[in-house]
């Protein structure tokens, strides 16, 4: 299975109205971390980001990737948005 789409599955927790991955991996290739996991740009909508900061938001995506975030993702962009501020 890709990665995107073991981080699709894994932000289901989330309760996610939209997700979109952009792999950029291609673009870091010989990059030393590229060796360790790939480079992605998540935009995610989810209602469960209602009230809660940046920073916080990011905590969320990043405890439901946790699995993935040591082995798989190296570097990732997040962009997280409640439904009304999509």
């Amino acid at each position: 299975m890709k990665i995107s789409d073991q981080m699709r599955a894994l932000l289901q927790t989330l309760q996610p109205q939209q997700i979109d991955i952009i792999d950029d991996s291609a673009l870091h290739a010989g990059h030393a971390g590229a060796r360790e996991g790939g480079h992605y740009r998540l935009a995610i909508v989810s209602a469960q980001f209602a009230g809660k900061k940046t920073m916080e938001r990011h905590r969320m995506v990043h405890a439901a990737l946790a699995s993935l975030m040591l082995n798989g993702i190296h570097a990732l962009s997040i962009t997280a948005k409640t439904p009304e501020e999509n």
